[in-house]
């Protein structure tokens, strides 16, 4: 039984590449993702200037902008191996804010930074702004500035899709729960439900992999995060309950450039008042059932 179950574990990820990508032939189902014809287009301002910004003087010599993202989060920030493409909500927030400076989409860089990596990478020009699930939060202030926050993400848990008993973290007395070794999710479980049965992995794609071969009952990090994995495979997997945690996401931008900063604050209200962001948001997470929530409150806050 070992054997199989281990078996089990390897094949997955490629048996789910697989139901993922097949297509053309009768009767087979659509492809999973993120489809470039149902994502919005966005329009490009053609008389915007921002010269109180040196980055984005910086940006419009170069003649495109370079945004800093992940590769590594499902239907967030996701690179496609083969195209080298980048697709996800993250993907769009970067965009649709690139648009409103005046820079086609088209012509984004699109350059992976690591989370450990973020503040240097901003700090020493090597990206004009930042977007992939990165919390807004008093220390971070210190160091780089935040546009935003576009989304209010919270750690949530990730349940097989025929799992009755696991609502929320109250249910988890005796349950074992996949996490992030060291992370902030693995830590708060720890912290605030110790009875349940944690299991750590380095990644948590294996979370899910364990999850999917009924190894562990659910995986626990930020809901964005897990919306992804649902939506890869709805017909097994689904998110449940009420966040426990607040995660404001925002857009990283150089500390001392409150230009570009308040720039993309503009950029991003107006995005989400023509419906650009609920429309991204259903293209890309909202292919996991869960529809789009109500887009936080911006913070403009003043400058330090």
């Amino acid at each position: 039984m070992k054997h199989i179950r281990a078996l089990s574990a390897a094949l997955l990820p490629l048996l789910l590449a697989v139901s993922l990508v097949a297509c053309g032939k009768p009767g087979s189902p659509p492809v999973k993702g993120p489809q470039p014809e149902d994502l919005p287009v966005y329009k490009v301002s053609a008389d915007f200037r921002l010269p109180q910004s040196r980055t984005w003087e910086k940006a419009k010599r170069r003649g495109r902008l370079v945004v800093g993202v992940k590769e590594d989060q499902p239907y967030l920030g996701e690179k496609d191996p083969a195209s080298g493409r980048y697709s996800g909500f993250d993907i769009e927030i970067a965009k649709m804010l690139a648009a409103s400076l005046g820079f086609d989409p088209k012509t984004i860089e699109f350059k992976t930074i690591a989370s450990a990596n973020r503040e240097t990478a901003l700090q020493n020009g090597q990206i004009d702004y930042y977007v992939g699930t990165y919390t807004i939060n008093d220390n971070r202030k210190k160091q780089v500035g935040f546009a935003g926050p576009y989304f209010m993400a919270g750690q949530s848990l990730l349940v097989r899709r025929d799992e009755k008993d696991i609502d929320g973290p109250d249910d988890l007395a005796g349950k074992k729960v996949c996490s992030a070794a060291g992370s902030t999710p693995y830590q708060r479980l720890q912290r605030e439900y110790p009875k349940a049965v944690l299991v750590a992995y380095d990644t948590y794609s294996v979370c899910v992999d364990n999850l999917l071969t009924y190894q562990v009952d659910a995986v626990s990090t930020d809901d964005s995060i897990l919306l992804g994995y649902a939506a890869k495979v709805p017909e097994e997997l689904k998110v449940v309950g009420t966040p426990f945690s607040k995660e404001p996401y925002g857009i990283g931008v150089p500390r001392a450039d409150n230009a570009l900063r308040l720039a993309l604050d503009d950029a991003l209200e107006a995005h989400e008042k023509n419906g650009d962001w609920k429309k991204a948001y259903e293209a890309t997470l909202g292919l996991s059932g869960v529809p789009a929530p109500t887009p936080p409150p911006i913070d403009r806050y003043p400058a330090s």
